[in-house]
């Protein structure tokens, strides 16, 4: 069912030992993870600072996009959980892409996360919205 659940778009949880072991040369100085998702080729990490969108391209999955999406720059946070039938749970991130978040046209971006129906994403959400929330009062206070 891993493999199967895999290839239809969903995460799993991998742990902290193991994603440092395979990500650790992509952290900054004294950056920490806190937890993070795989799915069959494709990863992403979740430290003190950022998101990292580890992104395993081509037949081998050798060459490798990764992508980076700032703590500070998440400004709203959406989510659905699973219902019955083949009803995933997913995540959705909005946020800034511009270098200043207070000039006068930022841009931004979301990006959509797809869960096992079953895993539990309150506690992942209630985090990132916290943040959002935070990040919206310091930007726009």
């Amino acid at each position: 069912m891993g493999i199967f659940s895999g290839l239809l778009g969903n995460l799993s949880e991998v742990s902290v030992e193991d994603l440092t072991k395979q990500y650790g040369a992509y952290l900054m100085p004294n950056e920490v993870i806190s937890t993070g998702f795989k799915l069959v080729r494709d990863s992403f990490v979740i430290t003190d600072e950022r998101i990292i969108l580890i992104d395993h391209q081509g037949v081998t999955g050798k060459k490798t996009k990764v992508s980076t999406i700032d703590l500070d720059a998440i400004y709203e946070v959406s989510m659905e959980s699973g219902g019955t039938g083949f009803d995933d749970s997913e995540l959705i991130i909005h946020y800034i892409t511009s270098p200043y978040y207070k000039a006068n046209n930022i841009t931004t971006a979301a990006y959509r996360f797809e869960f096992k129906k079953k895993f539990n994403i309150q506690s992942l959400y209630v985090a990132l919205q916290s943040a959002a929330t935070q990040n919206r009062k310091r930007i726009n206070g």
